[in-house]
């Protein structure tokens, strides 16, 4: 068990981190909006913590102090989440696939930026990041309860006043606004909700890789996350921690395929590098035999009847 996790420790961490960013995309899909832009809030969240562990908070040698961290994500949840609210106000009177285009358009200004400042390290990035712990596998000890009081977090509020607006401003907003639900403010609360757990996945991960520059939030993190969502179940959290941890590791259980001996040459490349023409395969065939992801609610209701009754 031991030589498992420590063969297998950085993609099971991986794995934590992708859920917990699924959760962030699945939180403004709670009020019905399509939002590509948890990748440019967990790229801000990774500057934020690479900034200030390489120039403010300076150690020498040892281990990064484990309460600098949690001051750093901290730090990144709130610049996400106020930069959340900037970009929410104006950019959610958008709907549907326009504002799909304006949150894209958002990561994408977030990129320009950091690959032309020199505080983010232009297109070179931040390298030298220092960890909080001597292995990957340890940060198990702060990826997994955050990700367990996310999960708690987004489940109770599902079931409060909150989440019960959110969901009449999913099913109609029109007919949520007129009995009395604001569904700017509402609109505005969960994705600011959804940055602001970015930003501070973003944190972890920079120390998590120990470098971080522009390729951390792209396009193509937006796709791979939105298909994680889209798979994995769009109407209930669990189905967007379960495609998030499936889409992490897709990658390198692609890889691994391309090494098997036998393969043609053009599939073993494939393999390697077409990643993103999966998950586009994926998002078609699952838009078309499962509209609404593999983890819907009825199919927790049903499983939940069937072990009562076994009980």
């Amino acid at each position: 068990m031991a030589t498992f996790f420590t063969t297998y420790g950085f993609l099971i961490v991986s794995m934590l981190l992708g859920a917990m960013l699924g959760l962030s995309l699945y939180l403004p899909l709670m009020t019905g909006q399509l939002s590509l832009a948890s990748p440019g809030f967990y790229a801000l969240g990774g500057y934020i913590a690479a900034i200030l562990s390489t120039t403010v908070f300076q150690t020498t040698g040892g281990l990064f102090p484990l309460p600098l961290l949690l001051v750093e994500m901290i730090i990144a949840g709130a610049v996400s989440g106020l930069l959340g609210i900037l970009v929410g106000v104006p950019a959610l009177r958008l709907r549907g696939i326009y504002l799909a285009i304006a949150t894209i358009a958002f990561v994408e200004i977030l990129r320009v930026l950091s690959l032309n400042l020199d505080i983010t390290g232009g297109a070179v990035g931040i390298f030298g990041i220092p960890q909080p712990f001597g292995t990957p596998i340890e940060y198990l000890w702060i990826v997994l309860p955050l990700l367990l009081v996310s999960m708690a977090i987004v489940y109770r509020l599902e079931r409060i006043r909150v989440g019960r607006a959110f969901a009449a401003i999913r099913a109609d907003e029109l007919a949520a606004d007129a009995i009395g639900i604001n569904p700017t403010f509402y609109k505005v609360l969960a994705f600011t909700l959804g940055a602001i757990l970015a930003g501070v996945v973003g944190a972890i991960s920079a120390h998590f890789l120990n470098t971080w520059n522009a390729r951390q939030g792209t396009f193509d993190a937006s796709i791979i996350y939105l298909t994680s969502v889209l798979i994995g179940g769009s109407r209930t959290f669990l189905g967007a921690v379960l495609g998030g941890m499936v889409f992490t590791a897709l990658p390198e259980v692609l890889r691994g395929m391309a090494t098997i001996q036998g393969l043609p040459v053009w599939l073993a490349q494939f393999l390697r590098d077409g990643r993103l023409i999966v998950f586009g395969v994926l998002i078609v065939l699952g838009t078309i035999f499962f509209p609404q992801g593999l983890v819907t609610p009825e199919l927790l209701k049903r499983w939940r009847k069937g072990d009562r009754t076994s009980v």
